[in-house]
């Protein structure tokens, strides 16, 4: 079953163009490497909760969008050469520094286990 790499990041609403155009070129160099898809997606509508929620966990400001992602790889084995292969790569140095705080970036790799 395919393995996904997730992210949750909390993007200045002001530089939303910033962050599709980032966005893209990191999605060409995922694909280039490997992945199956790649996913962005603008909070619409992401309640800020009490106890836990998506705009508490990356600590969103009232002038930021939770952003959500995913990228779909094939395999964990081909996800982590690609990674190797995608930090090496020279476009990662302009590409590589986000329109937002990465310190607040929460990622993670998921073996996928159900997709129906």
């Amino acid at each position: 079953m395919n393995y996904i790499d997730g992210f949750v990041a909390s993007v200045p609403t002001a530089k939303r163009a910033d962050f599709v155009e980032h966005a893209q070129a990191m999605a060409k160099i995922f694909k280039e490497f490997g992945a199956i898809s790649v996913v962005d997606c603008w909070g619409d509508d992401v309640p800020p909760g009490k106890l836990t929620s998506f705009p508490l966990a990356v600590q969103c400001k009232a002038d930021e969008t939770v952003v959500f992602g995913w990228i779909t790889w094939p395999s964990r084995e081909v996800r982590d050469e690609s990674w190797k292969r995608v930090m090496a790569d020279q476009r990662m140095q302009s590409a590589a520094v986000p329109p937002f705080d990465g310190k607040r970036m929460i990622f993670g790799g998921f073996e996928m286990i159900s997709a129906l």
